[in-house]
């Protein structure tokens, strides 16, 4: 069996596949496309940063698995993969401590100026008065995002004795601090760090995340490092700082493509590279005989445990996949989207066979940054990462709801453990919310934008909520307000056919004295 390498992956990789009996072919000299046409008989492609496109798996009626040998995996049209009946798989984790040193390397380098100290003398200068340094030991250093870069940067920083503090939605007080890390608020982070490190993920929910009002916080001479995702941290907000004379720091190694080009922060940042975070030869050769192991289990053992693009089974509608994402989402914002603990759910009837296969989606919806797409093994493994215990439970005998779903998310507000509960089925092929918390019965369609608000039930609630809208206009395209006579308190559910505003929902919110108030739109 043949497998393709068409990149500069560490041997090990190779030599490892060669042991097991493969008949390996690796050759960076020449492009992926040309290693592809003189190998058709391919069965296996393992690749870095090279496109795999749908030509190259057209032009191999052979290959069973794309590995990306590293986490990320847009360069692999995964989706077309699947149309061939191709699993891609990447391997998560393999860098880590790369990373986690590069950023020790960039404070030590920007504090003692490494790199215009060694351009100036080189060039016969002698500025050893202006390049007077600071010491990284005994500073206050900041980590947002306590995953595995987060840990073991925790790790590498104790040599230096820092003060961590450390700053993760999803850990618990006590974790973090098993860690080494003394949990912190993001603001706080701000106002007392000397260093702060992000490592949280990209994507809409963290989009200049390290906005105006967080730089402001900033002490004077503070250092902020950007090893996460370009877009975490909102540049012109950082080049409004320093035009204004605030002294930070700025290093970064993320951007908007990995390629040669003017990079967007190169007028802001005082140290810049070239993404060279998973780029040591460790890394590399960790990564590699990853890739080489997912590999060989793949075909000698069916091990599907890393595919990225597994296909659902055939008797499990994708509405109700979606059922899972939107309803992980809906108990999050309703329990206020604070920290989560534990996540419990419980499949009734036909689901209970398929319940492993809810698992990458209830983490996708419920945890903001999670990874999409994962097989159902990866998604455990995250919740793990996260510090979320997740459970699939067995229904009790005496409820019957049809081929409903039950996702109770467990957070921890002020050390006080709440339960913030939904239940959902699908109805004519889309995902519906029949319960929230103790309102039962409502049957409200999901996706679209969708208002939810729990107040006292008195006369002329709803009206009100109807009149502020239009007034907005925003249009009302379904309403239901079902009453808890336990409570007293009635929630209204809203369908409406545009978004609507943080102002605005909080205009209507004081206006009905509303105990909860959010929207959401999926």
């Amino acid at each position: 069996m043949k497998i393709l390498i068409p990149t500069k992956l560490d041997k090990a990789a190779s030599a490892t596949l060669i042991a097991a009996g493969y008949n390996v072919v690796q050759d960076d000299s020449v492009s992926i496309e040309e290693l592809v046409n003189a190998n058709l008989d391919a069965a296996g492609i393992i690749v870095r940063s090279e496109k795999v496109t749908p030509a190259i798996i057209d032009s191999l009626p052979g290959l069973k698995c794309v590995i990306r040998a590293g986490a990320g995996y847009d360069n692999i049209d995964y989706v077309y993969a699947r149309t061939k009946n191709i699993d891609v798989m990447n391997t998560p984790g393999a860098n880590s401590n790369a990373v986690a040193e590069e950023v020790i390397a960039m404070i030590l380098a920007a504090y003692r100026y490494v790199v215009p100290a060694d351009v100036t003398t080189r060039a016969g200068e002698w500025n050893k008065k202006h390049y007077m340094g600071r010491e990284l030991t005994n500073k206050t250093v900041g980590i947002l995002g306590l995953g595995n870069i987060g840990r073991l940067l925790v790790k590498r920083l104790q040599g230096f004795e820092c003060k961590v503090l450390g700053y993760d939605h999803f850990l618990s007080k006590q974790r973090a601090m098993n860690i080494g890390a003394t949990p912190t608020e993001m603001d706080e982070i701000f106002a007392e760090a000397d260093i702060i490190s992000l490592h949280v993920p990209g994507g809409p929910a963290t989009r200049n995340l390290i906005n105006a009002e967080l730089i402001g916080k900033m002490k004077d001479g503070a250092m902020l490092i950007n090893c996460s995702r370009y877009g975490v941290v909102d540049e012109d907000a950082i080049r409004a700082a320093k035009a204004a004379g605030k002294n930070i720091i700025y290093c970064t190694d993320v951007h908007p493509k990995d390629a040669a080009a003017m990079q967007p922060s190169a007028d802001v940042a005082d140290l810049l590279l070239p993404h060279l975070g998973a780029n040591t030869q460790e890394a590399n050769k960790n990564a590699a005989m990853r890739a080489a192991q997912q590999m060989i289990d793949f075909f000698t053992k069916g091990d599907t445990s890393c595919v990225i693009n597994a296909e659902r089974p055939v008797d499990l509608h994708p509405a109700q996949l979606q059922l899972a994402a939107m309803l992980g989402k809906l108990a999050y914002q309703a329990g206020g989207c604070k920290p989560i603990r534990k996540i419990e759910c419980t499949f009734y009837n036909n689901l209970r066979s398929f319940r492993k296969w809810f698992t990458p989606w209830i983490l996708q919806g419920a945890v903001p940054g999670a990874e999409h797409g994962l097989m159902p093994a990866a998604a455990e493994t995250s919740f793990r990462e996260h510090g979320i215990v997740y459970k699939a439970r067995e229904p009790k005998d005496d409820k019957l709801y049809d081929d409903a779903l039950t996702i109770d998310i467990h957070m921890e507000v002020d050390g006080q453990q709440i339960i913030s509960s939904v239940r959902g089925i699908v109805v004519d092929g889309n995902p519906v919310v029949s319960r929230i918390a103790e309102f039962d019965h409502l049957y409200a369609t999901l996706g679209g934008n969708t208002i939810v608000l729990r107040y006292a039930d008195r006369p002329g609630v709803v009206a009100a909520i109807g009149q502020a809208l239009s007034l907005a206009g925003i249009n009302i395209e379904n309403i239901v307000a079902p009453t808890d006579h336990k409570s007293g308190d009635s929630l209204a559910v809203i369908k409406t056919n545009i978004p609507i505003s943080d102002d605005q929902l909080q205009a209507i919110a004081k206006t009905i004295s509303a105990k909860l108030a959010f929207a959401i739109s999926m």
